[in-house]
């Protein structure tokens, strides 16, 4: 095995289920220590540690090993694993000659989601088409989270904000101001995005009828079981909302909600309603109001990945969805 002075890392081809991927296995140590592994509270999942940090590593530095020397003695071919190697498989996509058009940022409301704001960051920064911003409010979190978020600070695109705790909808509403782009897609803290998902969802925005305020489309489920593993569920096939009774009867949070800027803003942003103290099913508001003078739009795509697991806020305040209702304009 010989790594020239030109390449810097080796790699082979895993298979499971027909699907190939490749993993890194020979690396100059200069180029490592510069070049370091994310770590796990940075990825979604441990097995996708090291295909994420191949993701950043140009090609011309990149030799593939094809003689066979690396043995795999164990093939987890469970639903599960299908489904992480499938999500690791989009790291290696290559867009050419990608059009940014139209602009799209990401925000994202953090409340002490210190083991899972990380992925949801980072997932953001992995993109094989970047958003051009990246929008970040901390809502008063007591635990880590702050320091986390620290990490991207003197990132061009990354913009953080705190504020003490008011619930999510006012401090999605500080983020405001700041965007800058035709379109904002919403990453709940604990979530995650697909590393193509930008580019999905541009693809979608380009043909977007004008009086279209929000895309969005199907969402894939994950159990976090522990610490260290998740646990895939299914996907939660999204449908078309016509109407406020539509929007009202659907069985799972709609998303991912990608917003036009422009109908966001002249709402002034999140309504604050008298339930909760504006807490609560921030989503199911804006939607209600967004259809009033527009339509929302579903198309059949998977770039969004929920986590469930016992400290979403949805579990930890259990109220009243028909309480909700008698105060909804």
């Amino acid at each position: 095995l010989e790594l020239n002075n030109e390449k810097q890392v080796m790699t082979y081809q895993s298979t499971i289920k027909n699907i190939t991927i490749q993993r890194p296995f020979f690396v100059k140590t200069y180029f490592l220590k510069q070049n370091i592994f994310f770590q796990d509270n940075e990825v979604p999942f441990k097995e996708a540690i090291l295909p994420s940090w191949l993701s950043l590593v140009d090609h011309y530095h990149l030799i593939l090993e094809n003689r066979g020397i690396i043995s795999q003695y164990s093939k987890d071919a469970s639903t599960s694993n299908v489904e992480k190697i499938k999500f690791i498989e989009r790291y290696q996509l290559k867009i050419p000659n990608h059009i940014a058009q139209p602009s799209v940022a990401v925000m994202v409301s953090n409340y002490n989601m210190a083991n899972y704001v990380g992925t949801a960051i980072n997932s953001c920064f992995l993109q094989s088409s970047p958003p051009e911003q990246i929008l970040v409010v901390d809502d008063g979190s007591t635990d880590e989270s702050y320091k986390i978020l620290e990490k991207w600070i003197y990132h061009p695109r990354f913009k953080l904000l705190t504020k003490e705790n008011g619930g999510k909808a006012r401090a999605l509403n500080e983020l405001l101001p700041y965007i800058e782009t035709d379109f904002i897609v919403e990453l709940d803290a604990d979530d995650w995005l697909d590393p193509d998902a930008i580019f999905v969802i541009r693809d979608y925005l380009r043909s977007l009828s004008d009086d279209v305020a929000v895309l969005y489309g199907n969402l894939r489920a994950w159990k976090q079981v522990n610490p260290e593993k998740v646990k895939y569920k299914g996907i939660r096939k999204g449908s078309q909302v016509f109407n406020k009774m539509e929007l009202l009867s659907y069985t799972f949070p709609l998303g991912p909600r990608v917003y036009r800027t422009l109908p966001l803003k002249e709402n002034k942003g999140f309504p604050i309603i008298d339930f909760e103290n504006g807490r609560m099913y921030e989503d199911v508001s804006i939607l209600n109001h967004l259809l009033r003078e527009n339509r929302l739009l579903y198309k059949d795509f998977t770039v969004y990945n929920v986590r469930e697991h016992e400290l979403s806020i949805t579990k930890k305040n259990p109220s009243g969805w028909s309480d909700f209702l008698k105060l909804l304009n």
